[in-house]
């Protein structure tokens, strides 16, 4: 019965709204994390939304001589 009920919610995370999935997070360089963003990272998309998100580093400053 347990495992019914994570299929279940696999599948719904799956196919609920913007979910791209962690191939395409890692592909374009992002980390998939659970809850938030890290300190220097942007919410790039959702590996599955809502709750696993696709989290990008942010570009690097560039300095002029």
């Amino acid at each position: 019965m347990g495992i019914l009920v994570l299929v279940f919610i696999f599948i719904s995370l799956t196919q609920h709204g913007d979910a791209h999935g962690p191939d395409s997070c890692n592909r374009g360089g992002g980390l998939c994390r659970v809850g938030t963003c890290i300190s220097g990272e942007y919410l790039a998309q959702y590996c599955f939304e809502p709750i696993i998100l696709c989290c990008k580093n942010l570009s690097p400053a560039t300095t002029e001589s």
